[in-house]
C-alpha cells in the first residue's frame, strides 16, 4: 500500500466568532491534511515536533485516534505547544494570530521507509524555516532519491513578510524539489506582489516546477502545466461555516486523488492528461468543500469513511465521461 508522509508544524487552533472562543482543535497546515487522509484509511504518517505539555500530548493522541502514524513526533524537554487564534468574520473567513517561538524550533528524526510512488506533503513557514532547514531539505532529498512524489503548498502568510528575503533561497530549493506546487493569491501577493496566475507561473514557478495549482478562494482554481496546458475549475458552491483548513484539505484531496486514480512517479514524469487533472482537482474541491461545512480543520470522520480507498481507479480514456 502506498504511503503518505506529511512534514510540518503542530499547533492548537482556538477559533473565535464575534470575539468569543467557540472551539479549539489540534492543527497545523500539513497536519490538517494528513488527518483527513488518515480518516480516509490512507497509510499516513506525520513528522513534526510537539510541546512537552498537555496540548502536545493531546495532539499526539489526536493523530493516533485518526489513524496517522505518530512515531516521528519529537517532544523536547521544556518545549511549549504553539497556539493559533483564528477569528471568523461575517463571511466565516478566518484571520489568524500565531504564537510560536520559531527561532527555537527543533527537528530530529530517523528517516522513515520512503519508497517509490509514496507521496510527501510539505509547506508553510515550516518548509522554509532556516532553523530546521538542513533537516527538512535532507528528508526531501532522501524522498526524491527514493522515487517519491513531492507535493508543496507554498502557504506563506503576511505574518512572515519581513522574512521574505531571508527565506527566498529555501523557497526556491523547495520549488525545485516539488513535483506539484500549490499556492494561493495571498501567498504570491506577499512573496512577489503579483496576483495573476500566468505571471506568477511564468516568472516565478515554471523554471523550477512545471505543475502549478493556483487557488483564489471562491474564484476558480487555475491549473498550469507543461506544454502550455492551462485550465480553470469553478469551485463547488458551499454553505461555508468556516474556511479554516480549506486550503489544507484541498491539498489532502490532491493527494487522495493521486492515490485513487493511480498517479505514480512514472505518470508525473510523463505528464498528466487533462482527464487525470480533472479527476484529482475534483477530489481536491470535494475535500475543501466538505471541510468548509464544519467548525473543524479536516473532513469529518464519517465523510472519511465514505471515501476509504480501494484499488486505484483508471483514468478516463480520452474523450470519455
Amino acid at each position: 500500500m502506498r504511503k503518505v508522509f506529511g512534514i510540518g508544524e503542530t499547533v492548537l487552533d482556538i477559533i473565535f466568532k464575534d470575539e468569543q472562543p467557540i472551539g479549539a482543535v489540534p492543527g497545523g497546515s500539513v497536519f490538517n491534511g494528513i488527518i483527513s487522509l488518515g480518516r480516509c484509511g490512507v497509510n499516513a504518517s506525520f513528522i513534526s515536533e510537539a510541546g512537552n505539555d498537555r496540548v502536545g500530548r493531546n495532539i499526539i493522541q489526536f493523530l493516533k485516534d485518526n489513524h496517522v502514524n505518530a512515531d516521528n513526533i519529537n517532544v523536547y524537554p521544556g518545549s511549549k505547544s504553539p497556539i493559533s487564534l483564528a477569528f471568523l468574520d461575517e463571511n466565516n473567513d478566518a484571520e489568524y494570530l500565531f504564537y510560536k517561538d520559531h527561532p527555537h524550533d527543533q527537528l530530529d528524526f530517523i528517516y522513515p521507509n520512503v519508497e517509490r510512488d509514496d507521496i510527501i506533503m510539505f509547506g508553510s513557514y515550516y518548509a522554509v524555516n532556516p532553523v530546521i532547514r538542513s533537516q527538512v531539505a535532507g528528508f526531501l532529498e532522501h524522498a526524491r532519491q527514493r522515487g517519491a512524489i513531492i507535493y508543496y503548498d507554498v502557504n506563506f502568510r503576511s505574518s512572515h513578510q519581513q522574512d521574505v528575503m531571508r527565506i527566498t533561497p529555501n523557497l526556491l530549493e523547495n520549488l525545485e524539489f516539488a513535483d506539484i506546487v500549490r499556492g494561493s493569491t495571498e501567498d504570491f501577493q506577499v512573496l512577489y506582489r503579483k496576483d495573476d496566475p500566468d505571471r506568477v507561473y511564468m516568472s516565478e514557478i515554471s523554471f523550477y516546477c512545471k505543475k502549478f495549482i493556483y487557488t483564489r478562494g471562491a474564484r476558480p482554481v487555475e491549473l498550469r502545466a507543461e506544454g502550455g496546458f492551462k485550465k480553470s475549475y469553478p469551485v463547488i458552491a458551499t454553505n461555508t461555516v468556516s474556511t479554516i483548513g480549506a486550503g489544507d484539505n484541498f491539498n489532502a484531496g490532491i493527494v487522495y486523488g493521486m492515490l485513487k486514480y493511480g498517479i505514480t512517479r512514472d505518470t508525473i514524469d510523463q505528464g498528466l492528461s487533462e482527464e487525470q487533472w480533472d479527476q484529482i482537482i475534483h477530489c481536491a474541491q470535494v475535500f475543501c468543500a466538505e471541510c468548509c461545512k464544519h467548525i473543524s480543520n479536516s473532513i469529518p470522520p464519517e465523510f472519511g469513511k465514505t471515501m476509504e480507498l480501494k484499488a486505484p481507479s483508471p483514468a478516463l480514456p480520452e474523450g470519455k465521461e
